[in-house]
């Protein structure tokens, strides 16, 4: 049986300090592998699990992006209007002057979600998240 998870509170999957790469869901697992394929690179990347989004661990987040002074945030929603757009919000009102580069998003795109045959293109890669994690690293 799994363990409850305490609502409102994110999980800190992989402790970095080179940048944070942020997601909840099925993204989770991709961003470790990014994760994991950076750390070949010589790069460590903390990982967020924001496990709720309302209640949203603000906290946690701004702590992370505050040490890394970089963010990428990921989930399979449409780009605009969502999840990630709020986050960057947040994130440039509490940590803007920590910044050391914008923070990017990593998402599905801007049209309606494809049917399942085409679902796989439509969704974050781990290489597209490992691309745009190498390029707000190279700003």
């Amino acid at each position: 049986m799994a363990e409850p998870i305490e609502i409102g509170k994110a999980d800190v999957v992989r402790v970095g300090k080179d940048l944070t790469l942020i997601a909840y869901g099925a993204m989770v697992p991709r961003v470790v592998d990014a994760a994991n394929k950076l750390a070949d690179d010589g790069i460590e990347a903390e990982v967020i699990d924001l496990m709720t989004i309302s209640p949203l661990d603000e906290d946690t987040i701004i702590q992370s992006v505050k040490k890394t002074g970089r963010a990428v945030v990921v989930h399979e929603a449409s780009r605009s209007f969502g999840v990630g757009a709020e986050l960057c919000a947040r994130i440039n009102d509490k940590a803007f002057f920590h910044l050391e580069a914008p923070v990017k998003r990593v998402t599905g795109y801007d049209i309606h979600p494809p049917f399942f045959a085409r679902e796989q293109h439509y969704l974050p890669s781990v290489l597209r998240i490992y691309d745009e994690a190498r390029e707000t690293l190279s700003i």
